[in-house]
């Protein structure tokens, strides 16, 4: 089987978030099963520097607006994935965010940007650019890749079929009327329900959601969830009429980048059999970070984008309760200025309890995971979530809000049911505190905290059990001929 990944990021030439993880352990663990998987990604500077054995593959001139749109072929340096990279200088070669501009707002033109990688998507998949390979299912993630089932369905007669994963559905990728006429869209894809139209804007999410054969989400929850008014962002109705069409597949996590037997990025590697080594950690990582150096005090942790979805106000709500209960808190993100702002005035309040690292730092996140006790994502809502599996692995138990992905993963022990970190409902400073207690309560009884430890690392979370998962639901797209 034959399929395209198509995407924006891959680990570790271009991250943003949990998309990049994905695209780079996905296609390998697929590999590893038969299928000739490959990736088409913009020409991103960091892209076209990280590829090997680079050759040319076509030369399509003129396209979308770009004056040169060329597509290459290569290798990603050290995982060795097969990729397709679109090489169109004007509207890909910009420093920095890949998808912000200088002034933190989206490029102007980013509709034009990523529907040329959706309209290459189309053609790179029927067989058009590259003669010699052509793909059974196009798989298209998150909004920057939405248009490309449109375009595929422009041509019904040269069948490929698609699938559109949803990895945050609360990012659309809207675009203004004024660009419906450069994107080669004919006016009925604009329709309002089953369309790309939404709200007067046009959204490249609702392409992908309307125009797909088949439809996947990072965690079996969310697929739930986004049917729902609550979690669907406006459009619970279109995904509620295609709910028979919609599978949730949990992610997995890279066990070769993420495993603290052997990471290379912390002081001292340890396993469920022999946690000394964690000891270790978490005193080295107090002190590189100024806490107080104390085994006996909890360490909370916390890797995050710094934002509302993920609950980031309410860690700052429930910081005079963690100082109550003796727990230390390390963060490590960035996000919004005023919560950036909020978190370097509590750690210049509480030198030795709360330490604050504002950007993105992966050696520093690794050393967080391995040296940390407990790792916080309080999300208002949670797609899959990585960090938590992550923290898993390590034995930094995880507390979480009971949605999405968290929810599949993390569980708190009721009803004889194995329990692997802790949980609470409401997205509430109150809800989040009475958690925080609970788990200083089982910190006093060291045993207690080992034995979910030992559970929580004992779990596989790698990508293979996944990877079987999407190819059933390639084979199940392959075979629906509705």
């Amino acid at each position: 089987m034959r399929v395209l990944h198509v995407a924006t990021e891959v680990y570790p030439l271009v991250k943003t978030g949990g998309l990049g993880d994905i695209l780079a352990a996905l296609p390998v663990a697929q590999q590893a099963q038969g299928v000739d998987a490959r990736l088409l990604l913009p020409g991103f500077p960091a892209i076209l520097d990280g590829l090997d054995d680079v050759g040319l593959v076509a030369d399509l001139g003129s396209l979308m607006g770009a004056a040169r749109v060329r597509v290459l072929w290569g290798r990603i340096r050290g995982s060795g994935i097969p990729a397709y990279v679109v090489d169109a200088p004007w509207y890909y070669r910009r420093e920095g965010n890949p998808y912000l501009g200088p002034d933190n707002r989206d490029w102007p033109d980013n509709a034009r940007r990523f529907a040329l990688l959706g309209k290459v998507a189309a053609h790179l998949a029927w067989g058009d650019v590259d003669p010699i390979w052509k793909a059974d299912v196009l798989h298209a993630h998150d909004w920057h890749a939405g248009l490309a089932p449109v375009y595929l369905s422009q041509n019904p007669v040269r069948r490929v079929r698609s699938v559109f994963s949803v990895h945050n559905l609360a990012y659309q990728g809207l675009f203004s009327p004024d660009d419906w006429a450069t994107l080669a869209l004919e006016p009925w894809m604009l329709r309002p329900m089953y369309g790309l139209e939404y709200h007067g804007w046009g959204s490249f999410m609702k392409g992908g959601l309307a125009f797909s054969d088949w439809l996947s989400t990072v965690s079996p929850r969310y697929a739930y969830e986004i049917t729902t008014p609550e979690f669907g962002v406006g459009l619970d109705g279109l995904l509620l009429s295609r709910r028979d069409r919609l599978t949730g597949i949990l992610n997995g996590i890279d066990q070769t980048v993420w495993n603290p037997q052997i990471d290379g990025l912390v002081p001292a590697n340890y396993s469920a059999h022999d946690l000394n080594g964690k000891w270790v950690d978490k005193e080295r990582v107090q002190h590189e970070l100024g806490l107080a150096v104390d085994p006996g005090r909890m360490l909370a942790v916390m890797v995050s984008r710094l934002t509302d979805q993920k609950g980031a106000d309410l860690l700052l709500g429930v910081l005079p309760k963690m100082r109550e209960l003796g727990i230390q808190l390390a963060l490590v993100g960035s996000g919004d200025p005023a919560l950036q702002d909020a978190f370097r005035k509590a750690a210049q309040e509480a030198p030795g309890w709360v330490s604050v690292t504002i950007g993105y730092d992966e050696p520093l996140s690794h050393r967080l995971i391995a040296g940390g006790d407990l790792i916080l994502v309080p999300s208002r809502f949670e797609p899959c979530g990585l960090t938590q599996m992550y923290g898993l692995r390590y034995g930094t138990l995880p507390l979480v809000r009971r949605v999405g992905g968290l929810a599949d993963t993390v569980h708190e022990y009721h009803d004889g049911q194995p329990s692997n970190g802790f949980v609470f409902n409401r997205a509430d400073v109150h809800d989040f505190a009475l958690a925080l207690a609970r788990a200083a309560d089982v910190w006093q009884d060291r045993g207690a905290w080992e034995w979910r430890m030992r559970t929580a690392m004992e779990v596989d979370h790698s990508w293979g059990p996944a990877a079987a998962d999407y190819l059933a639901m390639y084979r199940q797209v392959l075979s629906d001929r509705n």
